[in-house]
């Protein structure tokens, strides 16, 4: 114990760096732990000078995690999120059958629920929980043990257990165009689905896309959406055109309730990542579970 209080920097520090690091930045740490931006900046100061070692890099109006903060940032969410676990169990707030899939909600909707039913046949000891939502790791209040989201999407500091490769294509219903007949230079005649512009969000505009795939049209004009699983919702209601990720979206294509008129595509290396929870290396039931995931994304 004595080594403890000699090595552990200052306990009451820790929450408001991991917020801090986690939305790199002091704003956003404060309103979430309802204390002053100065109150935050004072507990980082504070941990700095007991390591010895600058966490953020400081500019005029931002600040970003350096190499030792990216370090300490990792240890002190594994470390977080294996006490919030073990609390979790003791107050009995989830069965310890459950292995909680948190997952956005268009994979949980279209990519992971479809297949659910081939995981219990063949793994009926495991019972899965699944978590849908629309906001990224970096935000989530939810506890999970394993999660699912597009890997341009913050994360903070958690590390994906694998990333597997994605495509974003423009996707719309039959009705508003049949499969490969439309050239990119005629896409502002038709209506355009747009999901909200923010740079935080990891989502890919309609500009970038083009840009991405060389083409000289311009996609200024169209419907803006809060989220992109209300965007595919507008698309397969015949009300435009959007922009797709391919993962969650098979099925859509594969029973052409969504079709794809133009043949250009955007590949992303590491388009879909999987997490896990700190405890998970140790679960022999999770460790089947992304198993099963790892060969079904491959597949």
């Amino acid at each position: 114990m004595s080594r403890l209080r000699r090595a552990l920097p200052p306990l009451a520090s820790l929450l408001p760096f991991e917020a801090a690091a986690r939305h790199e930045s002091f704003t956003r740490a404060a309103d979430e732990l309802h204390l002053t931006q100065a109150a935050i900046s004072r507990q980082i100061r504070a941990l700095e000078e007991d390591l010895g070692v600058a966490l953020f890099v400081r500019s005029h109006r931002a600040v970003t995690l350096s190499d030792a903060g990216w370090q300490l940032a990792r240890a002190i969410s594994s470390g977080l999120e294996s006490i919030a676990t073990c609390a979790d169990r003791l107050r009995s707030r989830r069965g310890d059958d459950d292995i909680v899939v948190l997952a956005e909600i268009h994979v949980a909707m279209y990519w992971l629920i479809p297949r659910l039913p081939g995981f219990h046949a063949s793994h009926a000891d495991i019972r899965l929980r699944v978590n849908a939502s629309t906001q990224p790791l970096t935000y989530t209040e939810e506890s999970f043990d394993i999660a699912l989201q597009c890997s341009a999407r913050p994360s903070g500091a958690f590390v994906p257990v694998f990333s597997v490769p994605d495509a974003v294509f423009p996707v719309c219903s039959p009705a508003v165009a049949a499969e490969d007949s439309i050239a990119l230079a005629d896409l502002q005649r038709y209506p355009l689905l747009h999901c909200r512009d923010d740079p935080n969000d990891g989502w890919i505009s309609w500009d970038a896309w083009l840009e991405a795939v060389g083409a000289r049209a311009s996609a200024l004009e169209g419907t803006v959406f809060d989220n992109y699983p209300v965007v595919l919702q507008a698309a397969l209601m015949g009300q435009g055109i959007g922009l797709g990720w391919g993962r969650g979206i098979e099925h859509l294509l594969a029973t052409g309730q969504l079709v794809r008129p133009t043949t250009e595509s955007l590949v992303l290396d590491r388009g879909l990542s999987v997490y896990t929870a700190g405890r998970m290396a140790d679960d022999d039931r999770c460790r089947v579970v992304l198993d099963w995931l790892h060969e079904a994304m491959r597949a």
